[in-house]
């Protein structure tokens, strides 16, 4: 591949990892609730996670939904009910202050194992390999393609998190809190929009 190409998939895997979606509200909203620090587990989860799905996805396990429509459909069942479930989630959180059982954001294998259901990141790491990688993919091209792929979303999941946290340094009130995380999902329940209608 031209260097021309791996530009254009990092400016694509940009502005897929950018954008709103179900890893960026639930970052948004744990942001606000743990504060950064915290919340690495969780970006590093879905970084590497979705590299992973590429390698996966690119060394042909993508043709299991050619072979099998009824495993798509299976999969964006599950996709949705566990997105309902994580809104709900996020709905009754409360920013935890030194209780027994206290709220937590997603482990490293909570947030990798979430991409697999995120219908978002399916997008995404589809549409990479269909268009920007070649039909019989080298090795060392799907590497770098998940290599960058990782690199590229980090950063941009970073920010939302850092919103979030920023968001959450403002509201000292735990009722300003319920409210965010109200509204957090209330945006993810909408994210399900695509599934649903797709």
């Amino acid at each position: 591949m031209t260097l021309h190409l791996w530009i254009s998939l990092a400016l694509f895997v940009f502005v897929n990892s950018i954008t709103p979606g179900p890893n960026n509200v639930m970052l948004t909203a744990a942001g606000a609730n743990f504060g950064y620090r915290q919340c690495l587990p969780h970006m590093l989860g879905i970084s590497i996670g979705a590299a992973i799905m590429v390698l996966l996805v690119g060394a042909g396990l993508g043709t299991v939904f050619d072979q099998f429509p009824s495993t798509y459909t299976a999969l964006k069942v599950v996709g949705a009910a566990y997105l309902l479930y994580l809104a709900w989630r996020i709905a009754v959180s409360r920013r935890a202050q030194g209780r027994a059982h206290r709220a937590r954001p997603f482990t490293f294998w909570e947030a990798a194992t979430f991409q697999w259901v995120n219908p978002k990141a399916w997008i995404m790491v589809v549409g990479m390999i269909a268009t920007y990688m070649p039909q019989h993919i080298p090795l060392h091209d799907l590497i770098l393609a998940a290599a960058i792929l990782a690199l590229v979303n980090y950063p941009s999941i970073s920010f939302w998190t850092l919103f979030g946290s920023a968001v959450g340094r403002l509201m000292q009130s735990p009722q300003a809190l319920q409210r965010f995380n109200l509204t957090m999902a209330t945006l993810l329940v909408l994210s399900l929009w695509p599934i649903v209608f797709a």
